[in-house]
């Protein structure tokens, strides 16, 4: 067996056409190619041929704009001052001693007791007016304790979802 890679090819074997069937094939393409430039230019009927000319293009300009970088923001923390509380004052009124008994009868008449009940509160509301049970509490108000009009103690506690003064 031989070596594919060290033997030279065979050699091409010779045209076996005649010379005389090669000419006639170049000359029968060049005339078929001169057929063809006639019939082109004969197409043309007297035009002139366009020149070119140039036509004015759009001119674009890109501008670029330069835009600063956000500065950082400052920003101050003021701490909230605590809102001042209502001053509770409690008033009492002392009754001087009775000297006589007659004095006292008529105090147990009236069927008022030893307490003085003259409706003064310690808490009241923006309008004023003392509160009573069941009404909603200031924020302020949470967890203080008062007397509504008519002496009783009342609280400020969280029940039912809100605020509310209860009776102490």
């Amino acid at each position: 067996m031989t070596n594919a890679y060290t033997t030279p090819p065979a050699p091409r074997p010779v045209d076996t056409r005649p010379l005389r069937k090669r000419k006639r094939v170049w000359l029968g393409g060049s005339g078929l190619l001169l057929t063809g430039a006639l019939i082109v230019g004969a197409g043309n009927g007297d035009q002139q041929p366009v020149a070119a000319e140039a036509k004015p293009a759009p001119t674009v300009t890109a501008t670029v704009t330069a835009t600063p970088e956000p500065a950082p923001t400052v920003t101050e923390t003021i701490k909230a001052k605590a809102k001042p509380r209502p001053t509770i004052t409690v008033t009492k009124t002392a009754r001087p001693a009775a000297d006589t008994g007659s004095d006292r009868g008529s105090d147990t008449a009236n069927g008022s007791g030893s307490q003085d009940t003259t409706g003064t509160c310690s808490i009241v509301s923006n309008a004023g007016n003392c509160y009573s049970a069941g009404q909603f509490c200031r924020n302020s108000d949470h967890g203080a304790a008062t007397t509504n009009q008519g002496g009783t103690r009342i609280k400020c506690v969280y029940s039912s979802n809100a605020w509310r003064w209860t009776y102490a």
